[in-house]
């Protein structure tokens, strides 16, 4: 009888700097903050969803806070001292996402709107009618 082959994978080694990047998706029905290095490599993350708020209540600004704050203490401790904030999406939880890093002791350089806007591409979907 043959043996099974297990084959082993190295875990990633992401390098800490102290100067890093604060990515914060903000969507209608959710928050999704990642703190990386320079290099795009992820230290740590948190989303509303994983703070344990559902439904509506994943798009308030206090789960924005709640879920910075998670993601913002492993990475204080991992070495992270500033960042850049590039902040994508129409959501409500967008600034509070960023005072609640800032009030962690993470200093905020610069906050970077990346919103996606089409140039005339898709037509829009209908007005809703509520």
């Amino acid at each position: 009888m043959a043996k099974k082959q297990t084959k082993q994978t190295k875990k990633r080694k992401v390098r800490i700097d102290a100067v890093g990047e604060a990515h914060i998706g903000s969507s209608f029905n959710n928050i999704i903050i990642s703190l990386t290095n320079n290099q795009g490599q992820v230290i740590s993350w948190s989303s509303a969803g994983k703070m344990g708020f559902r439904g509506s209540k994943k798009n308030t600004p206090y789960a924005a806070q709640m879920a910075a704050e998670d993601c913002g203490r492993v990475a204080l401790e991992a070495g992270l001292k500033k960042v850049k904030a590039y902040v994508k999406g129409p959501g409500n939880g967008r600034e509070s996402a960023i005072r609640s890093l800032h009030n962690l002791g993470i200093e905020v350089i610069e906050i970077i709107d990346i919103t996606p806007t089409p140039h005339n591409g898709c037509r829009a979907p209908k007005k809703r009618r509520v």
